[in-house]
């Protein structure tokens, strides 16, 4: 498998938050007839999961150079007509053979490509946001290398990236900029190639029905915890974890002198050494993470501090739990507690009606909560 993804570094045209804008032509194309197109390659190529380019989403039209390369064979053709050359006949009538040949190799080397979409990596808000694709296609005989070549992959008005030369499976890191967070759908990408001359655009729209979760853009701030506790106390004494027999922590070297029924005999006998289970159990009183005790100018930035705070308290292995009005998230501690804590941030929207009777201070008591008091 290969990875091979050239980026486009053109600079004009370019919005401020990354979309490339437009062209001129695209711009005098109506709305209404945009939208009619856009129907109609939905019905024609609907969403799936893994998509193989056939006959039926395949499109092939002049390039401007092609267009130029027509008329000179017209022009070529009505001179030799005109004059009696065959000498000057016979080479329009060769340029027009070099071009049909243009046209079944550009119809060639979409044809048969599978697309695959690969688990993105997670990201954030205003960053560029990577979506790897999985390209296969037809190899050559005694060779790795496949007839398809110079392809491009680009969402709707975002940068494009080239995949010069193809092995039976390829990745392309297609890029979104900027997206906001949330749930994102990235939509069709628009697969084209001007291979082999640039006579022919030869282009097609996959829609790999891909949805993924843009985190909030975290900010750095202050850590705000709160709990049910005195304010006399300090918030980092509890939510630890400490060495304990309740939950399973993780492996260790082993010490000499331990008892051997701490001993990972498993790992053991896979030849890994001599390691040491650990356990753990969460210190003092819970400690939550809670929009309403978070500061900030708008909504927009407070959920951008609640991000930075869970990723900071994440990697201290703190113990926390996350309120957002009337959503709560128990305490807990882990990539996955990170994960879904930064899903609920990217997907929380103010409420426009909230429940009156509710109130984040009184949480120590809500029947869902599971409490670690020790």
């Amino acid at each position: 498998m290969a990875k091979s993804t050239t980026a486009n570094k053109h600079s004009s045209a370019i919005y401020a938050n990354g979309a490339i804008k437009p062209s001129r032509l695209r711009r005098l194309i109506p709305a209404s007839l945009t939208q009619r197109w856009s129907r109609w390659i939905s019905k024609r190529l609907p969403p799936q999961k893994q998509i193989t380019l056939s006959h039926k989403g395949i499109f092939i039209l002049p390039s401007g150079f092609g267009l130029v390369w027509i008329g000179l064979i017209v022009l070529l053709y009505l001179f030799g007509t005109n004059y009696q050359n065959n000498l000057v006949i016979g080479l329009s009538l060769l340029l027009a053979s070099v071009f049909h040949t243009c046209i079944i190799y550009s119809y060639k080397n979409l044809a048969g490509l599978t697309f695959n979409a690969v688990t993105p990596p997670q990201g954030y808000a205003e960053d560029s946001m990577p979506f790897p694709i999985m390209l296969t296609g037809h190899t050559r005989q005694n060779n790795p290398d496949t007839t398809h070549q110079q392809i491009c992959l680009q969402f709707s008005y975002q940068r494009h990236v080239r995949v010069k030369q193809m092995h039976e499976q390829t990745i392309a890191i297609v890029p979104f900029e900027q997206p906001k967070r949330g749930k994102l759908n990235p939509g069709r990408i628009k697969v084209s190639s001007y291979f082999p001359l640039g006579l022919c655009r030869a282009w097609s729209y996959v829609d790999l029905d891909i949805h993924h979760v843009i985190f909030a853009k975290p900010e750095m701030c202050d850590i705000e915890l709160a709990s049910h506790i005195s304010d006399n106390d300090n918030h980092y004494e509890h939510g630890k974890l400490r060495p304990g027999v309740d939950d399973y922590k993780g492996l260790r070297s082993y010490i000499p002198g331990e008892s051997l029924k701490q001993v990972a005999w498993k790992q053991w006998a896979q030849d890994k050494g001599m390691l040491s289970k650990e356990f753990a159990e969460p210190e003092g009183l819970p400690v939550w993470l809670t929009l309403a005790n978070t500061s900030g100018n708008d909504i927009e930035h407070r959920l951008s501090k609640l991000a930075w705070q869970v990723d900071k308290l994440s990697q201290t292995q703190q113990i926390f739990g996350l309120i957002l009005d009337d959503h709560i998230i128990n305490q807990q501690t882990g990539e996955a507690h990170r994960v879904a804590c930064h899903t609920a941030i990217a997907t929380y929207h103010a409420p426009t009606n909230m429940n009156p009777d509710f109130n984040p201070s009184n949480v120590a008591n809500h029947p869902w909560v599971n409490h670690h008091d020790r």
